[in-house]
């Protein structure tokens, strides 16, 4: 909170709206939502700085600097904002790339009233925009021995173009031939206390002094290439991302006995006695939460491999009785370089201007946006894309040609 600036406490006063309660100034755009001013823009007069928010809270005569969660746009070279409801503000971002122009400015979404009901503080969060939808990705969990890693190694060699393994962050150093990027994205604790803090990540843990985590954006990436998620995380882990907002479908390995278990740790010989015993009480914790706290949507008993390879596939649609093909990876957004925003319904138009006349031309571009899914910490996906000839009677309605 504090004095506002002088220049934007005249702007406020002008109130020069667009239509949308909307109005500009510079490379900053300020939209109202009922009693407060969200300003939104470049830090400084540098047109390619990253975007910043503000807010004006006109009911105390007020300002406050918000926490921002999620990961925000890249540098860019200006904006339009679009007032979507009472809890979104749409941000088409121009000089950008195809696949990185639409983003969203979530204020007052479900995601947004929890975290500002948990920190005591003004929360906005941002999500960005993808074309169509993605597979939900897939959560197996089970105690150590189980089989789980080789039932996941059995999935990505049978369907190499279905499902993405996402590469989980640690602060603690490589070890041997492992790989940045490939193994782990390895870090430094500041900077992974930061994200998680920031809300970037969707589980995380503390052993042995390091951090291990499974951050938001490497799940989305690996639905931005078009294959469907796979995570392999512990029974603790697992009740993380069920309280987050992931949508994904939870399955929990286990094993027909503790003798059996802990013959298959024993034949392994990678552990001492003392790490066998371990192993074996964390199981027996495991599999009780497993079968009885509500985390997981199915279980599978690992008492024969293949069988339960088959049944895995069974739950993943992949015994035969539909398409095993992989959704292709989004495509961008090609903007024009010059253009004027409308809004109409459920439909965004970005309506193509001719430089040398200023006179809209064919093929201006329809968002349309009515069956959008997902949001903040994670993308906001099923945005869908088409063009229309700007000259004909199809404006008025923006219908999407047949």
């Amino acid at each position: 909170m504090g004095e506002a600036p002088a220049l934007f406490v005249e702007d406020l006063k002008e109130g020069f709206s667009n239509g949308f309660g909307l109005r500009s100034k510079g490379f900053k755009t300020c939209t109202d939502v009922g009693d407060k001013t969200f300003v939104i823009g470049c830090n400084g007069n540098d047109s390619a700085s990253s975007l910043e928010v503000q807010i004006y809270d006109k009911s105390r005569g007020e300002w406050v600097i918000p926490a921002v969660l999620g990961t925000k746009p890249k540098p860019y070279e200006g904006h339009s904002a679009v007032l979507l409801n009472e809890d979104q503000i749409m941000i088409i971002i121009k000089g950008s790339n195809p696949d990185d122009c639409i983003w969203f400015l979530e204020v007052d979404t479900e995601y947004v009233g929890q975290q500002r009901g948990a920190s005591g503080t003004e929360v906005v969060a941002w999500s960005k925009g993808v074309r169509g939808d993605a597979e939900k990705p897939v959560v197996i969990s089970g105690p150590s021995g189980v089989g789980k890693g080789t039932l996941i190694n059995m999935l990505m060699k049978e369907f190499p173009s279905m499902f993405g393994f996402s590469v989980s962050h640690t602060t603690r150093a490589p070890r041997g031939t492992e790989k940045n990027g490939v193994h782990y994205h390895f870090t430094e604790r500041s900077i992974m206390e930061k994200d998680i803090k920031d809300g970037k990540f969707l589980e995380f843990a503390s052993v042995h002094g390091n951090l291990y985590g499974t951050s938001i954006e490497e799940v989305e990436a690996v639905a931005d290439s078009g294959k469907r998620c796979i995570l392999d995380i512990d029974v603790q882990g697992a009740k993380l991302v069920r309280a987050s907002s992931l949508d994904a479908v939870f399955i929990f390995i286990s094993p027909p006995s503790m003798r059996e278990l802990e013959e298959r740790l024993r034949l392994r010989g990678t552990e001492t006695e003392e790490q066998v015993q371990k192993r074996l009480r964390n199981a027996e914790a495991e599999i009780e939460q497993g079968k009885s706290s509500g985390i997981f949507d199915h279980i599978l008993c690992n008492d024969n491999l293949e069988k339960c390879y088959e049944n895995l596939k069974k739950l993943l649609g992949l015994d035969g009785s539909v398409p095993t093909n992989t959704k292709p990876s989004p495509e961008g957004i090609d903007l024009p370089p010059n253009y004027s925003v409308s809004k109409i319904d459920n439909k965004i138009l970005i309506k193509r201007e001719a430089p040398e006349s200023g006179n809209a031309t064919k093929n201006s571009i329809v968002l349309d946006i009515s069956s959008l899914k997902g949001g903040a910490p994670g993308r906001t996906r099923g945005l869908n894309v088409y063009a229309i000839d700007s000259c004909s009677d199809r404006i008025n309605g923006l219908h999407k040609p047949s």
